[in-house]
């Protein structure tokens, strides 16, 4: 009886011994100015061989700031991987103007961008978690947890999106290279109030992604936000994809929900209308037509 009461609980147990928290705090900077610690944080990224990419401040989000990476060892798991994966390519450091830093947890997110590929990707994943923690300290996970089991194929509630939601889709071109170049003249041109944090083509597999910040102060990142939780703040910037010659962006009922985890359905549904927004705003930047989603 009591072997098979040992077994139970550790079969209960299990899971949680597997949750993984989605950033990591790093070690505190001096403070005072929000480009003075952007401009620390890149500084320690770079001594450690990332190379940085791009960096913001999110408009309404002044206290905040976000600085991008890419490392050479995500980079090639990324080119195995292919496809949607591209989304990883980023790796995302945010900081307040206090001195805080927090990162994204690479066990964390590329269990969900890899999904079944993680494992062939792992030892990549697991270098590139301690070249961030050499470079910005090995602090406590935070903003909720979901199990390693569960990642891959994550979603909020039943019914809504995962990764690979038909939903992403918002433009097909005649090729890549049309694809990515209508992406850059349109972030370049401000489209529907956006601009550019960061990019990143991998011309030989046909995939890119872009960093996209998006600026409108009645529906931009300022506002919906602050709602959920501006701590979280290594979520930003939000990314439009292109593989092959189709341009995508992960719909905000994935890509929010993945970034905060622990969002409860009354703070949800404050943003209710969030995720179609991002949508109609980045189906702009694609160059597409929007058409309101339906549930």
């Amino acid at each position: 009886m009591k072997k098979l009461l040992g077994v139970l609980l550790l079969t209960l147990w299990a899971p949680l011994a597997f949750a993984i928290s989605p950033y990591l705090t790093g070690d505190k900077l001096g403070g005072g100015d929000v480009n003075g610690v952007m401009s620390q944080v890149e500084k320690k990224l770079q001594a450690e061989g990332f190379v940085v990419v791009g960096k913001y401040s999110p408009k309404g989000l002044g206290q905040y700031g976000v600085v991008v990476v890419t490392d050479k060892g995500v980079l090639d798991a990324v080119h195995s991987v292919g496809g949607a994966s591209i989304i990883g390519a980023g790796i995302r450091v945010g900081v307040k103007a206090d001195g805080t830093v927090s990162y994204t947890n690479p066990d964390y997110w590329y269990r969900a961008y890899f999904r079944k590929q993680f494992s062939s990707a792992e030892p990549a994943v697991k270098a590139v978690e301690e070249k961030l923690k050499k470079a910005l300290g090995a602090g406590k996970g935070f903003g909720g947890d979901l199990s390693a089991t569960d990642l891959p194929s994550y979603r909020y509630m039943f019914g809504m999106e995962r990764f690979d939601s038909d939903k992403n889709d918002l433009k097909t071109y005649p090729s890549f290279e049309v694809a990515v170049k209508a992406i850059q003249d349109n972030l370049a041109k401000g489209v529907n109030k956006t601009s550019k944090v960061y990019e990143v083509v991998v011309a030989d597999k046909k995939i890119a992604v872009f960093g996209v910040a998006m600026n409108d102060p009645k529906s931009g990142e300022g506002i919906w936000v602050n709602k959920v939780g501006a701590d979280h703040i290594a979520a930003l910037p939000y990314e439009i994809y292109v593989v092959g010659n189709k341009v995508g962006a992960l719909y905000g009922r994935y890509r929010i929900a993945l970034a905060w985890p622990t969002l409860g359905m009354g703070t949800f549904m404050k943003i209710s209308d969030t995720p179609d927004e991002i949508l109609e705003t980045l189906t702009g930047v694609a160059g597409g037509v929007y058409e309101k989603s339906g549930f």
